[in-house]
């Protein structure tokens, strides 16, 4: 009775794990894949992730978070308090919160400033330079392995869990034929101590 629970929890816990190393494969290959294909941030449902290398939106937005941005629409239409993501002119990317909207003869600019800077930003933004606006939604952390995996050693992030998943079946499948073996060999000896 005992050995039966006992095998039923190692074999929840194989399940569990297979399933867990599965799900990994599965992330870091859409991840990869997904970057790779847009040329940049992955994209899911028409909301573009961005990695936040910066600490300049904490405590909302914490260094190494991904955060998920709507792309597109009319880039006139902030105000006040809303959080944009925006192309710098040195072409970095920038998510920061605007302070006041300028509308300067045909032209609306934006004043922005990361959370917790001090100033605000130097110069105002184009609203033809604004790339998408910050939806709310982020991941805390996940951004350092989106950054890790769109660089060069990115493509071993997807050998590691395939190895682990591969050396995991075969440890499995050992442990299937010693089981086997081992019902075997008591089957044989209950024959042999009938006979």
């Amino acid at each position: 009775m005992k050995k039966l629970t006992k095998s039923k929890v190692f074999k929840f816990f194989n399940h569990l794990t297979t399933a867990l190393l599965f799900l990994f494969l599965i992330g870091m290959l859409f991840i990869v894949i997904s970057s790779k294909a847009s040329g940049g941030e992955p994209e899911v449902f028409g909301y573009q992730f961005k990695t936040v290398l910066s600490g300049s939106m904490e405590p909302d937005i914490k260094t190494g978070s991904i955060i998920a941005v709507e792309p597109g629409g009319d880039m006139e239409r902030f105000k006040e308090n809303d959080v944009i993501t925006f192309m710098q002119e040195d072409e970095r990317l920038v998510t920061h919160r605007i302070t006041e909207v300028i509308h300067s003869g045909e032209e609306v600019l934006y004043r922005t400033k990361g959370d917790n800077n001090d100033a605000e930003d130097i110069n105002p933004v184009l609203s033809e330079n604004v790339v998408a606006e910050y939806t709310g939604f982020t991941i805390p952390y996940v951004g350092y392995l989106v950054n890790f995996a769109q660089s060069q050693n990115g493509a071993f992030m997807l050998l590691i869990p395939g190895f682990i998943l591969i050396g995991y079946a075969g440890f499995a499948i050992w442990q299937a034929i010693r089981e086997l073996d081992l019902a075997n060999k008591k089957e044989a000896s209950e024959e042999e101590e009938v006979v």
